[in-house]
């Protein structure tokens, strides 16, 4: 069974996962720490936890979800997995955080990419990679139909939906992903977004102000 702990991090509130199941394997998802502390206090939890990292996964590749990159390939000697629509994103990555004042070195590059429909496996856990552009090129989402729940990144949000104003972004795509994608899933299926509370699809079909039918 998998148990899901999320790290809010940076002056983003950007969310970061760490998923694990019985086995001790683990997914880092969306590593943003971006100081000592915050690289402490993930490091800190794996270890507690005597957890082994097998994979560093993205959902998207914009600089708040990604600032913790190095720290997480270099203490667990683990190279990114996105999908490749999302490499330029990586590659810029010292240039969007300059944009916003801040300082990364040049990323680790990934030796592979996660494709639509992959299964990510882990311990004896799996989450199938769907892809949902609209907020970014390369946005992944990643679900778990046994348990029930779906990492959206930054595609959908507790009473939101992700921003199309930034490079790549387009609402119309973005609603399609959310319609097709997202809102094909049971509304018992609990959402885990890469900024604020987790909710449900259901709720967010009835609720969210920015989704149009």
């Amino acid at each position: 069974m998998i148990a899901i702990e999320k790290f809010i991090l940076n002056p983003f509130q950007e969310n970061t996962y760490i998923l694990y199941d019985e086995t001790g394997e683990c997914v880092i998802i969306d590593p943003g720490c971006y100081d000592r502390q915050e690289e402490e206090e993930v490091a800190g939890f794996i270890a507690d936890n005597k957890l082994k990292p097998v994979r560093l996964i993205y959902t998207h590749n914009h600089g708040d979800h990604m600032f913790g990159n190095n720290f997480v390939c270099d203490t667990y000697k683990l190279k990114p997995e996105l999908h490749e629509l999302g490499l330029p994103f990586l590659l810029s990555a010292e240039q969007q955080a300059e944009k916003y004042g801040f300082s990364v070195d040049a990323p680790i590059e990934p030796e592979r990419f996660i494709k639509d429909g992959e299964i990510v496996k882990f311990g004896n856990s799996e989450l199938e990679a769907v892809y949902t552009p609209g907020h970014a090129d390369g946005s992944l989402c990643f679900i778990n139909y046994p348990q029930k729940f779906v990492i959206t990144g930054d595609v959908l949000f507790k009473d939101s939906i992700g921003r199309t104003d930034f490079p790549t972004g387009d609402f119309d795509i973005l609603m399609d992903s959310i319609h097709n994608k997202l809102f094909t899933l049971p509304d018992d299926f609990e959402v885990y977004s890469g900024h604020g509370s987790e909710t449900r699809i259901g709720y967010e079909k009835v609720n969210n102000p920015f989704i149009r039918f």
